[in-house]
């Protein structure tokens, strides 16, 4: 995500206790969908619509999995977040979000600055 998200939607995102839930469960290990109904006691659509806000937010990555039991496949979410900073000073409030780099793009990055 090349430009952050409005400050207003970061804010009431995070201000969602479900979404902070999800939040610190992606973060210890990344989970299914149907794992972080289970563990953050929600509804199946409350967790869709939180993981969305938060993808769309550049909060999280996904990654499709294998289910070699089944034979399919399936979604499963990590945070990329590392930490978000607010600053205030006499021009007003600014914030960032720091996101961890996967080895991928850190490799890509690297090739394209040389």
């Amino acid at each position: 995500m090349s430009e952050e998200p409005p400050l207003e939607e970061l804010a009431a995102l995070l201000e969602d206790e479900t979404a902070r839930r999800i939040l610190t469960e992606i973060y210890r290990k990344p989970m299914s969908a149907n794992s972080l109904t289970e563990r953050c006691d929600a509804s199946e659509p409350t967790v869709y619509r939180r993981l969305e806000d938060m993808r769309r937010c550049g909060l999280l990555v996904e990654r499709t999995r294998p289910d070699t039991e089944r034979g399919h496949h399936y979604t499963e979410y990590a945070t990329n977040l590392e930490r978000i900073v607010v600053e205030i000073d006499d021009d007003g409030i600014d914030f960032r979000v720091d996101r961890r780099e996967r080895m991928a793009d850190r490799f890509t990055r690297l090739v394209e600055e040389m």
